[in-house]
């Protein structure tokens, strides 16, 4: 019978960040297994990589090839991730590691996720070293971002786990391609998440991302109905692949019934980048169209970014329609929740709050990780 691993094994990694992996199978070829942590499920034979280039069938056994090695990390604000109803105004420290399970076109963050040069892009930092630097550095959270932290799962989760004894909040900028199996245990100590949907039709997944939609849909509804993780939903619109007002009316109406009114969704304007270069940046009023099209399905928190937008970057209550956060960018200008709750007419607002915003502002601080290692 073929032998199939689901958890981690508790191995320490090696050195030059090897460490053994979950979610992979035996097959009845004895030159070939398969990981099964993304909807991939590449078959590797000895020495081949998945589509990632992170995970590697080494001595009959998937393991992650970048097991705390970052391509660097810095202090963003938390509304960068963009999450803007998770702690606003707080700093999180970010980092991510090279590769990516997703082969999107119009990437903007492609000189790491697309980096098979691991010893010269990458930092060595374990999660305790992680933890340790977010407290001392003042940070309310860390993120995995960058590149998509579902690929590096096993340092992804020990990371949130040291975190999370630290007192820290841990955040996955994610894209949401991840396998059922692998899905409860990669979010087990994630306090929040942003789900990039790229787009609301299979075939725009499969010609521009080199994926399909589905399992993303399955994970953003697991995260909303089955998980205590707060969801961000980022949609990036492209002119001429996932503008059309009607594939926007779809997701838009997706969102409302299957994750509800309350999933804050962040419409961001393309900038031509990586492989295309063909078209020019989104027009402001295409975003504009999309924000009252939410609007129009009953969504409660929508917000336009990659763009100065003014208004339309502000938290408003549901109930009274007042302004409860106003922003310029990512600096806050006013703030009127208490207790979770609306200043004016005491409507609950949906998300994550302290009883005081931070304090960061839109500083951006790039942060030598070795200065907190033990």
């Amino acid at each position: 019978m073929s032998r199939g691993v689901t958890a981690p094994p508790p191995d320490p990694p090696s050195a030059d960040g090897i460490k053994s992996g979950g979610w992979w199978h035996e097959t009845e070829d004895p030159e070939r297994i398969v990981c099964d942590v993304c909807p991939r499920h590449c078959v590797l034979r000895p020495g081949d990589r998945g589509f990632c280039f992170v995970r590697q069938n080494r001595g009959g056994q998937v393991v992650s090839t970048t097991y705390g090695r970052s391509t660097g990390f810095c202090i963003d604000p938390i509304e960068k991730k963009p999450l803007y109803q998770f702690y606003p105004n707080t700093a999180v420290l970010s980092f991510g590691t090279p590769g990516c399970n997703l082969g999107c076109n119009f990437c903007q963050n492609w000189t790491m996720s697309r980096s098979k040069d691991v010893e010269a892009a990458c930092q060595a930092a374990l999660p305790e070293t992680i933890a340790a630097a977010a407290v001392q550095l003042g940070c309310k959270s860390v993120a995995f971002t960058y590149n998509d932290p579902i690929i590096w799962a096993e340092y992804a989760i020990d990371t949130a786990r040291a975190c999370r004894a630290a007192g820290v909040k841990t955040v996955a900028v994610t894209s949401g391609y991840i396998s059922d199996a692998a899905r409860p245990a990669f979010f087990e100590f994630m306090d929040a998440a942003n789900v990039d949907l790229k787009g609301f039709a299979d075939d725009f997944y499969r010609q521009y991302c080199a994926g399909r939609l589905q399992p993303v849909l399955d994970t953003m509804q697991w995260l909303v109905r089955e998980s205590a993780v707060w969801v961000e939903i980022t949609n990036l619109i492209i002119p001429q692949a996932n503008d059309a007002p009607e594939e926007i009316g779809r997701m838009c109406t997706w969102i409302a019934e299957h994750l509800g009114p309350d999933v804050p969704l962040h419409f961001s304007a393309f900038h031509p980048d990586f492989k295309l270069n063909d078209r020019g940046a989104t027009p402001f009023a295409t975003l504009l169209m999309a924000y009252k099209l939410a609007r129009q399905e009953g969504l409660r928190y929508i917000y336009l970014g990659n763009v100065s937008a003014g208004e339309y970057q502000n938290t408003y209550c549901p109930a009274c329609s007042r302004p409860v956060i106003e922003r310029d960018g990512y600096v806050l200008r006013s703030y009127a929740i208490q207790s979770n709750q609306c200043q004016y007419c005491q409507a609950p607002l949906a998300g994550r709050y302290d009883a005081a915003p931070g304090a960061w502002g839109a500083r951006r601080q790039p942060v030598d990780i070795g200065r907190y290692a033990k």
